[in-house]
């Protein structure tokens, strides 16, 4: 039998989906892809702040934006990952 993953979207903006798999793993993280390249950013409790991961084939200012967007709504990716892990 076939194991089938799912993909929920948490937002896309210019041009990346922001998004974590169904069967994912602790810390709280989230997957960045587009069209360029891909990036992951990993929950930092410490910090209490999103830090880079991997990254491949985003340009510096894309992934500036990237970033911006990750802090500013890092309550959202928290939200959508409770609300799909915590059923």
């Amino acid at each position: 039998m076939q194991k089938i993953y799912i993909m929920p979207e948490i937002f896309n903006l210019f041009g990346y989906s922001f998004f974590f798999w169904s069967r994912e793993h602790e810390p709280i993280h989230v997957h960045v892809e587009g069209s360029d390249g891909y990036a992951t950013f990993d929950w930092n409790e410490e910090t209490q702040t999103f830090v880079q991961r991997e990254c491949c084939n985003i340009k510096a200012g894309d992934l500036r934006k990237i970033k911006n967007a990750i802090a500013q709504r890092k309550q959202e990716i928290f939200d959508k990952w409770n609300e799909h892990f915590n059923q």
